[in-house]
């Protein structure tokens, strides 16, 4: 019986180098622009790349994981700006489902549905995503997190004790960084828990191919005018270590 190969997916280097750094066996491909890191973590043969920001660069990764290095499955990891007043910066956002907030091609058919898949959310594998919320919330624990990453450096975003959630995310090509962004997405779909730019479409490829897709997102800002600045310095210093760490378990 053939091998599976897990591909794994950010969109910026800082939310995949510090998994790049723990493959074993590590080999690398340069196609279209991007660099497929091939290797192990534990047992598992996985694929690992950075995207680039958007739907439209991710999509066309996702299609190359698929078509080139046939994987049988997709993980996309990085942040996210976060949407439900509950949201907290560094906590983390396991998607039960995706949907595209900037499709639309109303009156012909519904707002945010995309075109001729009839279909608004794309879910993700249920299995997977179960078994990463467990894995995230022993990471997250206070027990874990304060051995992985200094006290200072978790008190300067003010992560006293971060959660996890299940449930929606939002996927579209802006980075959210006013108070009205935010509050419009708010009014036009309540159940999200965070906004991010490349998930859906990721989502989407998947669901064309039929393979499972897990999309897990750490919040980094508010997504409102401290965005930017939250960002910057969350990548930099948080977001490489939540990556690794919660890749690194799902294979032990």
């Amino acid at each position: 019986m053939e091998e599976q190969i897990i591909g794994i997916m950010g969109a910026i280097p800082q939310e995949v180098d510090g998994i790049i750094a723990i493959l074993q066996d590590k080999t690398a491909v340069t196609l279209g622009n991007r660099t497929y890191y091939q290797g192990r973590l534990g047992k598992q043969q996985v694929v690992v790349v950075y995207s680039r920001i958007g739907k439209v660069a991710a999509s066309a990764t996702a299609s190359a994981l698929l078509l080139r290095f046939h994987v049988s499955e997709i993980i996309f990891i990085g942040v996210a700006g976060g949407i439900a007043p509950h949201i907290a910066v560094g906590d983390v956002v396991v998607a039960r489902d995706l949907v595209q907030y900037d499709m639309d091609v109303s009156p012909l058919r519904p707002k945010y549905e995309i075109p001729l898949l009839n279909k608004t959310y794309f879910e993700t594998n249920e299995l997977r995503s179960k078994a990463v919320l467990l894995h995230i919330e022993n990471f997250l624990s206070s027990a874990v997190l304060s051995t992985k990453i200094a006290v200072e450096e978790l008190n300067k975003f003010a992560i006293k004790q971060p959660k996890v959630y299940f449930g929606t995310i939002a996927s579209g090509d802006q980075f959210f960084s006013t108070n009205q962004q935010k509050e419009d997405l708010q009014r036009a779909l309540p159940q999200v828990l965070c906004v991010e730019m490349e998930g859906a479409a990721v989502a989407q490829i998947c669901y064309e191919y039929n393979i499972p897709c897990s999309v897990i997102r750490t919040i980094s800002d508010k997504a409102n005018q401290e965005a930017s600045f939250s960002f910057e310095s969350f990548v930099q210093q948080i977001s490489q270590v939540y990556g690794q760490e919660i890749i690194a378990k799902l294979f032990q």
